[in-house]
């Protein structure tokens, strides 16, 4: 029983930069965010055949508990800060007006999308994963542009990330032996841990200064862990360079709390939901009012085609 996991946000935002603005509905909004991401689950469903298939949803794109963390967290994407919230995230008003067209599609396609107040679908999809790893419900396809999912790769357990750098039509497969060739660590939890001392200027996060992706991913090779790389620091192990040990030193701050942000959570209390890849729309009339509304035959159409509902 297949699942495949979609990283919504992340497909909608490349889909938003990589089709042409203007593909319009008839009342002259822009729809390109929309029908790419159509088109791509027509794709992904046509090439991969999944089973299930899930929606995973933002409902909060900058949680509380990260930026209590470390405040910098995503703070340079703040377009305006709220009190009593962690602000409202800077996106393009083109894109900002089709997201709920694609909630909308989404729900009478009845594709399942699964968000949770609090956190990112970075942490739906951990949460989901880790399920269906302990339940035996694989495989699993991760499908993202981010690569901070990548940490969740497990070739025992079946899972994989698809990454569009070339596109989703020729993802990158990311696997165990991919994330050794290109990043110089054997694990999804290795790369957690590199990512944690490499930082990532994208989302906010330092990282150890002076510790670049090959020191870490060295550094990991040399000690296995995290965890260990710290235990022979406060040891004064004779295989830190002193200058390694005084860097990891004065970043003892952030690598305290830093994996708290890096690793995505594997419990949020998920809501019922069925995941299974529908055998016919949830909603007939409220997809074709959709369809007709923001002019959207041929990549609806495309999805029925691939759902094999046409």
């Amino acid at each position: 029983m297949s699942l495949m996991l979609l990283d919504t946000a992340s497909l909608y935002f490349r889909a938003f930069f990589g089709v042409p603005d203007s593909l319009r509905a008839p009342s002259g909004m822009p729809v390109n965010a929309v029908r790419g991401l159509l088109d791509t689950i027509a794709w992904l469903a046509t090439t991969h055949g999944p089973d299930r298939m899930v929606a995973c949803w933002d409902d909060d794109w900058r949680p509380a508990f990260r930026v209590e963390a470390i405040p910098s967290y995503k703070a340079h994407r703040v377009a305006q800060e709220v009190p009593g919230t962690t602000g409202i995230e800077e996106v393009p008003e083109a894109l900002r007006v089709q997201v709920p067209v694609i909630a909308d599609l989404l729900a009478a396609l009845g594709i399942a999308r699964v968000g949770v107040p609090g956190y990112e679908a970075d942490d739906v999809i951990g949460t989901l994963t880790t399920l269906a790893v302990e339940q035996r419900t694989g495989p699993v396809d991760i499908v993202t542009g981010d690569r901070d999912l990548f940490q969740l790769v497990d070739d025992a357990a079946g899972v994989r990330v698809l990454y569009p750098a070339r596109g989703i039509r020729d993802p990158d497969v990311v696997n165990e032996k991919r994330l050794a060739e290109r990043y110089g660590v054997a694990s999804g939890q290795a790369y957690a841990d590199m990512a944690t001392l490499r930082g990532d200027p994208s989302d906010g996060l330092p990282g150890v200064p002076g510790v670049g992706e090959k020191t870490a991913a060295k550094l990991l090779a040399q000690y296995g862990t995290l965890a260990e790389i710290l235990a022979a620091r406060d040891t004064g192990d004779k295989g830190l360079t002193t200058t390694q040990r005084r860097r990891l030193q004065e970043a003892d701050a952030y690598l305290r709390v830093a994996p708290v942000v890096v690793q995505v959570a594997r419990d949020v209390p998920l809501p019922a939901f069925d995941p299974a890849v529908p055998t016919a729309p949830a909603d007939p009339e409220a997809l074709e009012a959709l369809t007709e509304q923001w002019g959207l035959r041929s990549s609806v159409g495309r999805v029925r085609t691939a759902f094999g509902w046409a």
